[in-house]
């Protein structure tokens, strides 16, 4: 066939159907990094912060604050996205809920707790409904590995702790939930460095457990 002759009636469809396959072809992104490391360093800074306030461990102000805007919040809630990214529902639901949390949290002590008639009470209220949360993520959790099993188990203590503390107005649990936040601080802070020293190798160097519910 010469470079003028007309293109017969079987090879255009090939070429058609070649062309819709093409358009049709799923798009494969590059995989991105494990984004929970850092969703778990911003929660556990941030957590660090207000639970030394809560313990009573510190003189200053409110340190936390700036940070449960910056870290524990936007890159938590970042994290979550990536998560989403990598399909990843639980650590998805998990970090966007706390960097939510953490705005949250930020934004009300900033705008509503110096105007509201018992700040106790909301926070109170605050805590018990992220505790409500965290029972069945705390569940869903064994499905991952030990160390997230026991930042979701150290939280949910926190969180009930703080809410009957605020409840109550009990400045003594209040500094008993400050104490077990710390606590989950540094078991987050662990779970995080474990992330980041595994994904650099490849492999598992720090251990963090499987998963305590298998199928």
């Amino acid at each position: 066939m010469g470079l003028g002759a007309p293109i017969d009636e079987m090879q255009q469809r090939r070429i058609e159907r070649a062309a819709q396959e093409t358009q049709l072809r799923r798009i494969e992104l590059p995989a991105v990094a494990d984004p929970a490391p850092l969703g778990l360093a911003a929660f556990a800074l941030t957590t660090f912060l207000l639970s030394a306030k809560n313990a009573g461990w510190t003189d200053g102000g409110n340190a936390w604050l700036g940070f449960a805007l910056a870290y524990g919040g936007l890159a938590q809630l970042l994290a979550g996205m990536w998560e989403f990214r990598n399909r990843n529902v639980f650590g998805a639901t998990a970090f966007s809920t706390y960097g939510g949390f953490w705005i949250g949290l930020g934004l009300y002590s900033l705008l509503v707790e110096s105007g509201s008639p018992n700040a106790l009470n909301d926070l109170g209220w605050i805590l018990l409904a992220f505790a409500i949360f965290n029972t069945y993520m705390l569940l869903w959790s064994t499905r991952v590995s030990v160390a997230v099993f026991l930042v979701f188990l150290t939280l949910e203590a926190t969180e009930v702790i703080l809410s009957i503390g605020f409840f109550s107005d009990s400045e003594s649990i209040i500094k008993l939930g400050g104490i077990v936040g710390i606590a989950t601080a540094a078991v987050a802070w662990y779970a995080s460095a474990a992330g980041v020293v595994n994904g650099m190798a490849g492999r598992q160097i720090v251990k963090v457990g499987g998963p305590i519910w298998k199928e």
